[in-house]
């Protein structure tokens, strides 16, 4: 591995870190009352409920329970399976799949509507929710069963339809969404988002479930008629033709004393980059945080702008690109992304480009992300393994699988959709320090980027 590539995996780390809910966390103000959130304010007389749903909804759980003067009267956690549950709120939790819809999900969505509706006006409910929610809060509406509701998401995630269309025909679809789970909550109510949308809108993460709803179910059935889906689910259409598919709109008056407020996003991880990379004499730049478009095509496009950049250029983006499956391979949108540029870099020195899901899982792959520079096509090529073929099959994860440019992190605890990172090595070739004196010390991470090393080119 490269001096260049080890540093981009580093960068990587400190932004995980710096979006990790025991860093988030900081900013609430607790007291023995309750707590408080910016101009927000959550001390109930009656009793606190704390639920934490999704990706991070364990390490959320347990940086409230770290920081709180009050200790929540009832906790409930519900996170995907293979989400880390630090040991001192796994007693609460409870476990669905993801990104499919299951039965288990369908269960412990009823669970959560029936215990959020026994709360009293004399209660507090704090939300902390996180990406992965949609799925684990899926309850189908009246006339709907689960399997079909799974089957057309599925196929609308494969076919390549952004999260915020996603999200649409979910929240007409699913008991909980665009602003129901407010609704059915007579208690104050204060939600905490750590968002993984691009642009953080807070209707579309975890598909809204205590935020007013600006679309229609106009807007979901526009969505199965973009990818030519109305003929193969009437269920699904009758439904969204009914009144009941309809969503709280804004100024409905259930959501008052409801609050909805940003913890989190992709913003605190790229500005942590982007400091680490000025300490190590590079030029950063945030071209985005609100990346989209189709994986390989950004790839390609980040790989051209690395290859005509300047010594000690850094570019950093953010957001969630799609993939529009074909093939029958293993892979997700990072490791797509990083193999399209690792064609447009190859035979390119002193650059690399690093792509990863923060949530340290990538599509069907056991991992995050990879980072590749002018030496990765090369590299696979002597093991028989070709760059084209793998983007034609859809199989990034078959060409990553053995070479150390992939990234291993495990679940990190978090979720902030993708980051990715181009350098150009600065002309000056000093050492490149992975901790410099010029920024504090960071906490050790509970995850390790881990490489299957190999000699660098």
């Amino acid at each position: 591995m490269t001096p260049l590539a080890q540093l981009a995996r580093e960068v990587l780390a400190v932004g995980l870190e710096a979006v990790h809910p025991r860093t988030l966390m900081r900013q609430l103000t607790f007291t023995p009352r309750g707590l408080g959130f910016g101009e927000h304010v959550l001390e109930p007389p009656g009793k606190l409920a704390v639920l934490a749903v999704g990706k991070a909804g364990g390490t959320l759980a347990e940086a409230f329970l770290t920081h709180s003067l009050r200790r929540p009267d009832a906790l409930w956690v519900y996170v995907p399976h293979q989400a880390p549950v630090p040991a001192s709120v796994a007693p609460h939790a409870k476990y669905g799949s993801h990104p499919r819809v299951s039965q288990e999900n369908l269960a412990n969505a009823r669970e959560i509507a029936a215990a959020v509706a026994a709360l009293t006006a004399e209660d507090g409910l704090l939300l902390l929710l996180s990406g992965g929610s949609s799925a684990l809060l899926m309850a189908p509406l009246p006339g709907l069963e689960t399997t079909t509701v799974d089957t057309l998401l599925w196929e609308l995630m494969t076919a390549g339809a952004t999260i915020a269309e996603l999200n649409t025909v979910r929240k007409h679809l699913g008991m909980l969404f665009g602003g129901r789970l407010a609704a059915l909550c007579p208690a104050s109510l204060l939600a905490l988002v750590l968002s993984d949308v691009p642009g953080d809108d807070l209707a579309i993460v975890g598909s809204g479930p205590t935020v007013p709803d600006p679309t229609t179910a106009a807007h979901a059935l526009a969505v199965l008629r973009r990818f030519g889906l109305e003929s193969r689910f009437p269920q699904v259409v009758h439904t969204l033709q009914s009144p009941e598919s309809e969503t709280p709109k804004p100024g409905d008056p259930r959501l008052n004393g409801k609050a909805t407020a940003l913890l989190g996003s992709n913003r605190e991880a790229l500005e942590a980059m982007a400091a680490t990379l000025a300490s190590e004499a590079f030029r950063p730049r945030i071209l985005t945080r609100r990346l989209r478009g189709e994986a390989r095509e950004v790839g390609r496009v980040l790989a051209a702008l690395l290859v005509n950049a300047a010594p000690g250029t850094a570019i950093l983006a953010g957001g969630e690109t799609t993939v529009r499956v074909s093939g029958e391979g293993r892979g997700g949108r990072n490791l797509e992304l990083a193999l399209a540029a690792a064609v447009g870099l190859s035979g390119h020195r002193h650059r690399c480009l690093l792509a990863a899901g923060s949530d340290g899982v990538d599509g069907t792959s056991p991992a995050a992300g990879a980072v590749v520079d002018g030496f990765t096509v090369a590299r696979a090529a002597k093991r028989g393994k070709s760059a084209q073929k793998a983007l034609a099959e859809n199989n990034s994860w078959g060409f990553f699988a053995d070479l150390p440019e992939a990234i291993i992190t495990g679940p990190t605890g978090t979720n902030v959709a993708d980051l990715v990172v181009g350098l150009v090595a600065p002309q000056a070739q000093r050492p490149l320090a992975l901790r410099t004196p010029t920024r504090a010390p960071q906490p050790q991470p509970p995850w390790g980027l881990k490489s299957r090393e190999e000699p660098s080119e």
